[in-house]
Formats: structure tokens, C-alpha cells, sequence
């Protein structure tokens, strides 16, 4: 079925709706959503469900917006479902964006125009090399775009339209998942796996047109805690030991083949990501990340080991290190069901792409989902560049992954 003259550019206007509402979450927050104001584009996505006849759509206490496409085929079909997250990252501001649909690229340089500093070049972005004659999206040059995620936001969304309004694409149950606080490592914390009642699910959360993520990194986060020694400044002189300076000496003296500016591909990191302390005692936070879980437990035993050559100057104070589990690779859940994976490479290939297997140096929420219960690989959205004002996604790659979805729906259906 040619499903190419379905989607126009209803995909396009829904996103370009979607990015001008602030939906960043905070990592300091003690609150869940992190931020009150995800509700807004929750509310918003529920309210366009039911009027596009998604009669069950509905926002809960916790932010998460839930919804079901019935089945309209007298086969028994596996219930899938389909997740994007609708927070964009702290890292870059999400407040005011004016997206800019930059219409039949050709290669040139995109500068932006509220900071014409910012400059997107494809010699830094590989991929704008797939885009020419595409329409591009960016930013105004002060903001994030925000396409990740929204771009997999108005894909589903979109898809969901286009269910409802053609019956001719065969389905089972599909349930939609929107959740908020991905980017702060929080988004699945209150997710009711039980309410879902999926035997698979599907971020849509990737990269490049095409790319078909089963793998993730493990992940582990790690406090460093150094007790030094107190004293006054005008008589420290034999007797200070700055838990402060103490943690700089570790942090400069990791091996610098664990740190992310020098890791790529398979490679695993430890990452120091914060410090706060005085002189008496000082902490430093590490995020640990491998595709091999067995390696966290080394990459914990490199900060160890640093920390301990380093105290040897300073006699009278000592460290100690707390981990704690953040997630782990799905690859291990997803190989249970090979078919979740399969279904997905097809329908990228019936699309007219070519579908690649690739390895995520990050996580999803399928992370965790997979995990719960829900094996749930991560399949392209098209967004670029995230967490920085240089974001982009280009219209066809949305509009490739609408497709995606739709076919991926028939397999299922097909298949049962």
C-alpha cells in the first residue's frame, strides 16, 4: 500500500504547533512532572486526539497522556504501542521558540537569524548530506528546536489521524504513550505498564531516516564523597586538606580514555557531571555509561582506584563512593522477541528506506520499559543536533516515520 500520499504536511503543522510550547522538565525539581507547565502540551495532545475520534485520550495525575486506536480487524493481534516523550532537555532554552522551515535546502550554510553566530554547516552535520531538496526545520538561533522529541510527537500524533481516517490500514489495538521528564531520567517512574497492556512498544525517539535502535548503553550513576580537613586559612599551612581541591586532583587525573571526549562507538565513559562542597567535605556526581554491563563495576573501580592514588598526600582524609542503578541495555530483553525488532526493520523498508540496526551512545524510555515489561525498541524520529540551539529535523524524514508507524501497524496485523 502507498502510503506516501496520505501524508502530506499535517505532520509538519503539528510540530511546528508543538515546539512553541515550553515543555522543558528540571533536574533539581523534587516535583513529578518536574514541570507543570509538560501539562500544557499533554493537554493540548489530548484535547486533538479526541477530536480526531480517540475517544479514550485522557492526561493523568502524573502527566502521562494515554490513548487506544481500536482494532478494526476480526484477527487476534499482539497490542502495540508507540511512545515519545514531550519534554525537551535543560540543557538549551525551550522558552520563545520560532521555528524556521528552511524550504528546498541545497546544501548552504543555515544561519540563524536571532544569533546569526549560530551556524549550521554539513560539514559538522553528516546527514544534511540526505537532505537536499528537502525542507529542513531549525530554530531561530536563542533556542532549542526542540525536535527531540517532539518530532516523534507529531509523528504519532499524526498516525493516529491517519488510522482513524483510513480503515484500509488493517490494525489490532494501538496504544499511545506520551510520557514527560524523559530528558531528566525520570519519564517511565509512574508509567502503568498495566494500563498499557502491551505485548511491544516503540519509541519514537532516534536519529537519521532510516536508523533502528536495539541497543542501548547500561548506565549507572556514582557519588564521590571525600572528607578532607578543616582548618583556618591563616594557620592551615600542615594541616588543611581541601576535600575541594582534593576532588579537582581526581576528576584531572581520570584516565582520559574513559571520558566522553574521547570515547565513540562501543565505548563506554565515566563522566563527572557535578561538584559542590568546602573544604571539610566535597562530592562529585559521575554518570557511568557501557553497552557491557559487567564493565560498570571496572569503570567504578578506574574513579576508586583514582581517588585512592590521590589520598596518598593527603593522610587525614578519606572517600567513598555510592552507585546506584539508572538503567540498563534492552538489547538483553529485546533478543527475547525477535519479532518486535524484525516488524520494525520491515516497515522501514517498505517505506523505501533502508532499514540499519544501529546502537544508541544514550537511553530512551524504552530503556526501562523494556525492563517493566514492554520490550521496546527506539525507531527514527529524524531529530538532529538535540539539546543545542543548532537542532534540526528535516519534513520528509517526519514525514518517512509517519509511514513507518503505519506499515508497522499492517505487519503486525499481516503477521498474526
Amino acid at each position: 500500500m502507498n502510503l506516501s500520499s496520505f501524508i502530506k504536511f499535517t505532520v509538519t503543522e503539528r510540530f511546528l504547533r508543538y515546539v512553541t510550547i515550553d515543555t522543558q522538565s528540571d533536574p533539581s525539581s523534587v516535583t513529578f512532572p518536574s514541570t507543570e507547565k509538560q501539562k500544557d502540551l499533554g493537554r493540548l495532545l489530548v484535547e486533538e486526539l479526541l477530536a480526531i475520534g480517540v475517544t479514550d485520550a485522557h492526561l493523568d495525575e502524573y502527566g502521562y497522556v494515554y490513548a487506544t486506536i481500536p482494532s478494526n480487524t476480526d484477527k487476534q493481534v499482539p497490542v502495540i504501542c508507540f511512545c515519545s516523550h514531550m519534554d525537551t532537555a535543560p540543557d538549551c532554552s525551550g522558552k520563545g521558540v520560532k521555528p524556521i522551515v528552511h524550504e528546498n535546502y541545497q546544501g548552504q550554510d543555515l544561519i540563524l537569524p536571532d544569533d546569526t553566530t549560530q551556524v549550521i554547516r554539513m560539514a559538522e552535520y553528516a546527514d544534511l548530506k540526505n537532505q537536499i531538496g528537502n525542507d529542513v526545520i531549525t530554530a531561530s538561533g536563542t533556542t532549542l528546536l526542540g525536535a527531540d522529541n517532539k518530532a516523534g510527537v507529531a509523528e504519532i500524533m499524526d498516525a493516529c489521524y491517519q488510522l482513524i481516517n483510513h480503515p484500509e490500514i488493517k490494525h489490532g489495538d494501538i496504544r499511545i504513550l506520551f510520557t514527560p521528564d524523559e530528558e531528566v531520567g525520570h519519564g517511565v517512574d509512574h508509567v502503568d505498564i498495566v494500563k498499557l497492556g502491551a505485548f511491544a512498544g516503540y519509541t519514537m525517539d532516534g536519529e537519521s531516516a532510516g536508523n533502528m535502535e536495539n541497543e542501548t548503553f547500561s548506565a549507572d550513576g556514582a557519588r564521590l564523597t571525600i572528607n578532607g580537613v578543616s582548618s583556618h586559612p591563616g594557620f592551615a599551612k600542615g594541616k588543611m586538606e581541601s576535600a575541594i581541591k582534593i576532588a579537582g586532583q581526581i576528576i584531572a587525573a581520570l584516565p582520559e580514555d574513559l571520558s566522553p571526549e574521547h570515547t565513540e562507538g562501543m565505548q563506554g565513559f565515566v563522566h563527572p557531571v557535578g561538584i559542590e562542597g568546602h573544604v571539610e567535605t566535597a562530592s562529585v556526581d559521575f554518570i557511568i555509561r557501557d553497552f557491557d554491563e559487567a564493565k560498570l563495576a571496572d569503570h567504578v573501580e578506574a574513579i576508586r582506584q583514582t581517588a585512592t592514588e590521590v589520598l596518598k598526600k593527603f593522610p587525614g582524609s578519606t572517600f567513598d563512593i555510592n552507585v546506584s542503578q539508572q538503567y540498563r541495555n534492552m538489547k538483553g530483553i529485546l533478543d527475547q522477541h525477535p519479532q518486535i525488532v524484525d516488524y520494525a526493520m520491515e516497515a522501514i523498508n517498505r517505506t523505501g528506506l533502508t532499514a540499519k540496526l544501529c546502537s544508541i551512545r544514550g537511553g530512551t524510555d524504552g530503556s526501562r520499559l523494556s525492563f517493566m515489561g514492554l520490550p521496546c525498541p527506539n525507531i527514527f524520529a529524524g531529530e538532529h543536533a538535540f539539546h543545542s540551539r543548532h537542532e534540526w529535523v528535516s519534513v520528509q524524514d517526519m514525514q518517512k516515520a509517519v509511514e513507518t508507524i503505519l506499515h508497522l501497524c499492517m505487519i503486525w496485523e499481516e503477521k498474526s
